[in-house]
């Protein structure tokens, strides 16, 4: 079965071009320059007038709740949430009940992607205190890594002991396995937490947050990650960096926006950050409450600049989804994490039209980027012989997000209220159709992703 894609405006590897597509079956047979459209026989037609062409969107950061925590979310709800969002990829962390801590609980969560999921699907296996020497019997080309809480979250995967860290770090060098970190100084938190409470009582109020997951718990926390990693060659992703001050942990990646090997420490920024501010507080309270806590108004500033200049590599959305009145109450008592990835790509092309950063850059951030870093095989670009992988969006008259466009089993959304004037308008995942203006192929299943290692 062979489609074209006209008509339309491709934005790949740093260029912005009218052009089509032709799929053969679920991949890209062919990229066409220019705007006439190449004489062939198609099976089908897709109109592409007015979009632009992106590759999919690949999260590299969410947390679909399944197994265990599924009446907060679910495989099935948070994937279709990603197609009607743009997103044909996602990564799962392993803070589940049971946590993917193990090849038995990994290989049972490949099998809910199998059954369950709208699009592609990778999980990550999770770092205990005693688990690096099973990392070696895990299928390293279906993993995109380990993950691995050097603070406390959601989940409680706590490592914390130093003989446990060193031999998690020196195993994923010695087996070429990404190692991404959830860096944040569990010790100062809890003092913090401490103070806080004796002062203002048991469940201090939500714009203490950042105070007490500080700034400088995440720095300490994420220095002792990169020292780690230089010691023992690991290659690090330090996930959802939310300070001005740990940017300056990281080398400068001249490669981000063009081919080319990466450093072995790289950054992530995720939406929470990029997008809202400690002044948010008064009025989202505890919507934005996550961990890391959300900064400074010259924090964000700083993480968005860095989007532009090589520090960060990666945009993920850190989708966490809770019920609502789980995130009801102050520092101690609400639940951290938020659902973002329906909306992410529709945000980040906010930022593009107020010139944060280009579209080009975005796409490699948010499509191109993921893929190089995790050697995903075959995906996050729009080249021939690759997986269909391909996102149309449209910019056009101002929209509103209200509650009954949410897809994710939750059903709420601190962006709730926002206005938008980019829409997703087609989700083509392995060169089928899974989501087109408003209307979901709910039979469709995704593919698991390759890693080539």
């Amino acid at each position: 079965m062979r489609t074209i894609i006209e008509h339309g405006t491709i934005v790949n590897e740093g260029k912005t071009f009218k052009g089509s597509l032709i799929l053969d079956s679920d991949h890209i047979e062919n990229v066409i320059v220019g705007e006439t459209t190449p004489c062939g026989s198609y099976d089908h037609h897709v109109d592409a007038t007015g979009c632009l062409v992106l590759p999919g969107i690949i999260d590299e950061h969410v947390h679909f709740r399944e197994p265990g925590l599924t009446d907060k979310a679910d495989i099935e709800s948070e994937s279709r949430a990603a197609a009607w969002g743009g997103v044909t990829t996602f990564f799962d962390m392993p803070n589940t009940k049971p946590a993917t801590t193990s090849k038995e609980t990994w290989e049972g969560k490949m099998t809910l992607g199998k059954t369950k999921s709208h699009v592609n699907y990778a999980f990550f296996c999770g770092a205990t205190n005693n688990n690096a020497d099973s990392f070696k019997d895990l299928d390293a080309t279906h993993i995109p890594g380990i993950k691995l809480f050097m603070g406390a979250s959601t989940g409680n995967m706590l490592v914390d002991r130093k003989d446990a860290l060193e031999k998690i770090y020196a195993e994923c060098a010695r087996l070429g396995l990404p190692l991404m970190t959830h860096c944040e100084d569990t010790n100062l938190i809890n003092h913090n937490m401490a103070e806080a409470k004796a002062k203002y009582g048991e469940d201090p109020d939500i714009s203490l947050h950042p105070f007490i997951r500080s700034e400088e718990a995440c720095y300490n926390s994420s220095s002792l990650a990169v020292s780690l990693a230089k010691t023992y060659g690991t290659r690090l992703h330090i996930a959802h960096i939310s300070t001005a001050k740990e940017l300056g942990l990281l080398p400068v990646n001249d490669n981000a926006f063009r081919e080319g090997p990466f450093p072995k420490i790289t950054g992530e920024a995720v939406l929470a950050h990029l997008l809202f501010t400690n002044n948010d507080y008064v009025t989202r309270k505890a919507l934005i409450k996550c961990n890391p806590a959300v900064k400074t108004t010259t924090d964000r500033e700083a993480l968005r600049l860095a989007l532009s200049k090589g520090l960060i590599t990666c945009i993920g959305t850190d989708h966490a989804p809770h019920r609502l009145s789980d995130k009801q109450g102050g520092c101690a008592k609400a639940a951290s994490g938020m659902p973002m990835l329906q909306f992410s790509l529709v945000s980040m092309l906010r930022l593009v039209d107020e010139g944060i950063l280009t579209i080009e850059q975005m796409v490699w951030l948010m499509c191109h980027n993921p893929a190089r870093l995790f050697s995903v095989k075959d995906r996050g670009f729009l080249r021939p012989g690759y997986k269909a992988d391909i996102t149309l969006v449209k910019r056009g008259a101002p929209w509103t997000l209200t509650e009954n466009l949410i897809q994710s089993k939750c059903g709420w959304s601190p962006l709730t209220g926002e206005q938008f004037r980019w829409r997703v308008m087609r989700t083509i995942c392995n060169g089928h159709t899974v989501y087109d203006k408003g209307k979901m192929d709910e039979d469709y299943r995704g593919e698991a992703v390759q890693f080539e290692r």
